[in-house]
């Protein structure tokens, strides 16, 4: 799909948003092919500028990738908005808008002039999506949010790692992302209720909220049946064998969901999938560490590419644990569109992370070109002139026309 003629053609987003969860937010959206109009603060911007290593390009215009990850198509427009001109633009903005996506501490868009009820003044069709670290009201809604610390508050940590005793966050910012993906999800949802009253609403959500809203099975172990879960490592914690095991050079993963599957896969192995300790996954589970014992000294005869070819051919899902690199290099990966090709006003061509989303094509004969439309992450102030420029053609196709003489 060309993202220029994506389902939000049209739909205009301004970002005010900084770090990673608002940012993803609007990044999604511009996916989708709405046009997204980051402010940033003249100077400096968006602070994830500065975040890094790793950096790239040249000495005098180092460029961090981290930025780069959560801001593809995006416009970039310098706005002091302490300043009588940053007011006065990001009131402009703010009339033209369809959508903004704000991640402030709760109260300091108030406190700039833009709350939510003179937004509402501005613009009833706007709907705006408000992203806090822990909720923008109750007795902690004014903390600042950062994903570690949301990870450990949102019980997430203790999920995660080898035992118990050793909580570990996860290897991506996920609270961020996942905030970023229910931000997108909510004015989504908003924008199609505003076909029905023409009038816009505020979407809220926060990295503790987004957190606390994937804990799934783990959530109701407490709240149903007062078990309070902790870390296992790579098993899981009501399935089995169900998790990563050691084979002679490295590791595999195996999941099997059902009888049929424990019957196979056993018998692939040479146990016994009668045994009173095997015979059904309750059994299983109980007695997990006596049954990836006996998995990990068959595996351990041969090796993991051996394994995966003969375990997936009888029909039981596995895997190999690939590094970021062998994902990005694999056939799989890039099949699906989840690598595109970008023009970088420093860089040059770049390849980004791609969009999770893709729309098949409307006419069957047209063929299906990923990132097509895309833009890149833009430079700080990129867009100032071109973003004003709009402005000005949108408010004089606003202007009532000249009553006639005579």
């Amino acid at each position: 799909m060309d993202r220029s003629e994506g389902p939000l053609k049209g739909t205009v987003v301004v970002d005010l948003s900084r770090a990673l969860a608002g940012p993803h937010t609007a990044m999604l959206l511009g996916d989708l092919g709405a046009r997204v109009i980051k402010v940033e603060q003249p100077g400096t911007g968006d602070e994830t500028r500065g975040w890094g290593p790793p950096f790239v390009g040249p000495e005098e215009e180092r460029i961090s990738t981290y930025f780069l990850s959560c801001n593809r198509n995006k416009e970039s427009i310098e706005l002091d908005l302490k300043s009588d001109d940053g007011v006065e633009q990001l009131t402009r903005l703010v009339r033209a808008a369809d959508v903004l996506v704000e991640n402030f501490r709760p109260g300091v868009l108030d406190r700039l002039g833009f709350s939510v009820g003179r937004l509402e003044e501005l613009n009833p069709r706007l709907v705006v999506c408000s992203i806090s670290g822990f909720g923008h009201d109750g007795p902690e809604g004014g903390r600042a949010g950062y994903d570690q610390i949301a990870q450990g508050e949102a019980g997430l940590m203790s999920l995660t790692g080898p035992s118990s005793k050793e909580p570990t966050k996860t290897g991506v910012a996920i609270g961020d992302v996942l905030a970023g993906m229910n931000g997108a999800q909510g004015v989504l949802a908003a924008l199609v209720e505003r076909g029905r009253t023409g009038r816009g609403r505020v979407v809220r959500t926060s990295l503790l909220s987004s957190i606390v809203g994937v804990h799934a099975f783990q959530g109701t172990r407490w709240t149903v049946a007062r078990e309070v879960p902790s870390a296992l490592g790579n098993q899981h914690p009501s399935i089995a064998p169900y998790g990563a095991f050691a084979c002679m050079d490295g590791m595999l993963q195996v999941a099997v969901g059902g009888e049929a599957q424990w019957t196979r896969f056993a018998g692939l192995l040479g146990l016994d999938a009668e045994d009173p300790r095997f015979r059904d996954n309750a059994s299983r589970v109980a007695h997990r560490e006596a049954l990836i014992a006996e998995i990990e000294a068959v595996l351990g005869q041969g090796t993991r590419d051996e394994w995966l070819s003969r375990i997936g051919g009888a029909g039981v899902p596995c895997g190999a644990v690939r590094t970021v690199d062998q994902v990005y290099e694999w056939d799989q990966t890039r099949s699906q569109g989840l690598v595109v090709s970008v023009e970088h006003p420093v860089l040059g061509e770049v390849e980004l992370p791609g969009s999770a989303l893709r729309f098949d094509p409307r006419d069957p004969g047209e063929p299906e070109e990923f990132g097509r439309g895309y833009l890149p992450p833009p430079a700080l102030g990129e867009h100032n002139d071109a973003v004003r420029a709009w402005l000005d053609e949108v408010e004089r196709e606003r202007e009532p026309a000249a009553e006639p003489v005579g």
